[in-house]
């Protein structure tokens, strides 16, 4: 995982293509979205970003059946070196394994959890969202292109035994029925994809062990360097910056949040020539810094919001990072 949700251009472009086939350029899509047109030159961009996209692009397109079309048109292709492992895998099923295992290099706005049955598996997906609440169209975006992958890599139309989400229905129940081709509900407990287990343990026709060996260490290598960008100094002091409150965000609190060992994160950080501890020192100083400026706040209230138990604590603690009491640095500063 990442500390912070973000998703891949490729993806990204995939919405933008959407838009442009229904006659919304680009542009006009961007400055919608209020998001720069420098930001195609991202390899990944924040979850937020995103779903400012998406609703920029349900505004201008004005279609309900957007976020349908989306994932109806999504291929191997949009996801390109994950794409072409799961292309390679032996059944279906051992594919959306490999999703679970890769998801993040497309996007970590969401994971995917499979509830095995006797005759049928559910495909279960969690959306993962940012400050702004997820388009409805990025769900169901996200159901079709399971469904529409699935025929991809099989080679005929896949036909899920049903489909369910926990939204609302945004259009004509004819279009949902067009692209999952079964049963479709509406405001259920969970959005997903039933399955019948023969189809997800048939052999797929492009199914090449050796390929998919060489596919799956590709991807492997992918997931790792990105994982220790993940871990870099900037997004590290960003999280805790955004976290610090009367309880202070610990150790092993990014450590989950990234998905390693703690060990694993101070071993990263010690290549970056830091540490978790001098690193979360020097947000509380910023952080301290700027309150104090404040004169609105006092400054039992800024200790307190900044997770020291006393406000002398806090005193000694400005006075190392300045040193001067808090008092006297805010009489200086409002000079």
């Amino acid at each position: 995982m990442t500390l912070e949700a973000t998703v891949s251009i490729g993806w990204v472009n995939t919405v933008i293509a959407a838009a442009q086939r229904l006659s919304v350029d680009e542009g006009t899509l961007l400055t919608t979205a209020r998001i720069p047109e420098a930001a195609g030159t991202r390899e990944r961009w924040p979850i937020d970003d995103i779903t400012r996209l998406w609703h920029a692009a349900e505004r201008c397109t004005g279609d309900p059946g957007f976020g349908l079309k989306v994932g109806a048109e999504f291929t191997p292709m949009s996801i390109s070196g994950v794409g072409f492992a799961l292309q390679s895998a032996a059944t279906l099923r051992e594919a959306i394994v490999m999703v679970q295992r890769f998801q993040r290099l497309i996007s970590d706005g969401g994971r995917f959890q499979i509830l095995a049955g006797h005759s049928a598996t559910w495909l279960v997906y969690h959306p993962r969202q940012g400050k702004l609440a997820f388009s409805p169209h990025q769900i169901e975006a996200v159901l079709a292109a399971v469904v529409g992958f699935a025929s991809w890599v099989t080679g005929t139309r896949m036909q899920p035994s049903r489909v369910q989400f926990s939204q609302p229905r945004l259009g004509p129940l004819a279009g949902y029925r067009s692209v999952f081709n079964c049963p479709v509900e509406f405001e259920q407990a969970f959005s997903g994809v039933l399955v019948d287990n023969a189809i997800l343990d048939q052999p797929l026709p492009q199914a090449d062990p050796e390929l998919a060996q060489v596919h799956e260490r590709y991807t492997t290598a992918r997931l790792a360097a990105l994982s220790i960008k993940s871990a870099s100094v900037p997004e590290l002091r960003r999280w805790l910056a955004a976290r610090i409150g009367p309880a202070l965000p610990r150790r092993a609190d990014v450590a989950e949040a990234l998905g390693i060992s703690e060990r694993t994160l101070a071993r990263r950080l010690r290549e970056q020539q830091q540490t978790f501890d001098a690193l979360l020192d020097d947000v509380r100083r910023e952080k301290a810094l700027q309150a104090v400026a404040d004169t609105t706040t006092t400054l039992p209230e800024i200790a307190e919001a900044l997770g020291f138990a006393e406000t002398s604590t806090f005193y000694r603690a400005f006075r190392r990072w300045t040193g001067s009491p808090p008092v006297r640095w805010r009489k200086v500063m409002l000079r």
